[in-house]
Order: structure tokens, then sequence, then C-alpha cells
């Protein structure tokens, strides 16, 4: 087998960093020094948001995110610049705030809709006593995996 090394890689006639393509069964080798076939694609974010949930919700930095909604205390409409293939992708979500509360950060989409190019969801905290308060989180930050469309 043989190694390359290279400080930049480009399409013929191109330049750097212009239509690159990885099939969905490339080869790597694994930290055990295995070959294994994996689809790279499938595993990549297709989407990620940092936003401040805080007044008018307002994107920080984002990648395939168009708008972020204000619907409300602790609801929110997030929308993808491309749409994901269907509407069964993975959402990973995070808060944070001043820190001056001790309470169980949540955020669920159980209750809202989810389509290919959007999806709604909550955030909330749950205190001691287990009862639900929905709340704007300073910094909400959100992941998305599954396939584009």
């Amino acid at each position: 087998m043989s190694t390359l090394l290279a400080d930049t890689i480009r399409k013929t006639g191109g330049t750097a960093g212009v239509d690159i393509r990885v099939k969905n069964t490339s080869v790597y080798e694994s930290d055990g020094g295995t070959s294994v076939t994996q689809n790279l694609v499938q595993g990549l974010a297709k989407a990620w948001t940092h936003f401040q949930g805080t007044g008018t919700a307002a994107s920080v930095d984002g990648l395939n995110i168009s708008s972020v909604d204000d619907d409300g205390t602790g609801d929110f409409g997030i929308h993808f610049t491309n749409d994901m293939g269907n509407a069964t992708y993975a959402v990973t979500f995070g808060a944070d705030d001043d820190g001056s509360s001790s309470v169980v950060i949540q955020a669920d989409t159980t209750n809202t809709t989810m389509a290919a190019g959007s999806f709604d969801f909550e955030s909330y905290y749950v205190n001691s006593t287990n009862n639900r308060t929905d709340y704007d989180y300073a910094n909400i930050y959100i992941v998305v995996h599954g396939d584009l469309a």
C-alpha cells in the first residue's frame, strides 16, 4: 500500500477544495489499524446551530439553518436551508444559561412537528419537585444527523 502526502488536494484543472468527492463506500483505517468500509457522509452533521433563545431568537452561528422562529417562551422552530431526506432525522439539543439555578435542562420534539424542511421544539427546565417550566435559555445548541434530500 502507498502513502500519499499532500498539503493541497485539487480537482484536475480546478482550484483548491473545489469538487472533491467522497464515495459512500469509503475505506478508512480504524484506531486498531483495521481497514473499515464506512459511509463517511452518513456520519457528518447535516445541520447545526448555536442561537440565543432570550428575546427574539438570534442565530450566533450555524450550518444549513435558514432561520429560527421564536414562537413563545421555550417554543422555537428551526428551518433548514436544504431539506432533510425525510422527517426521521436525529436531533441533539443542549442549552446553558447563567448557571444561577439548579435544574434539569431539557428539550424535546415529542409534542411538536418534524418535517423534512423544519422542526419545532420546546426548551424547559424541571425543578426538584418535577414541575416543568418553559424557558428561553441564553444559549441553545442543536445538531442534526440524517440524510439530506
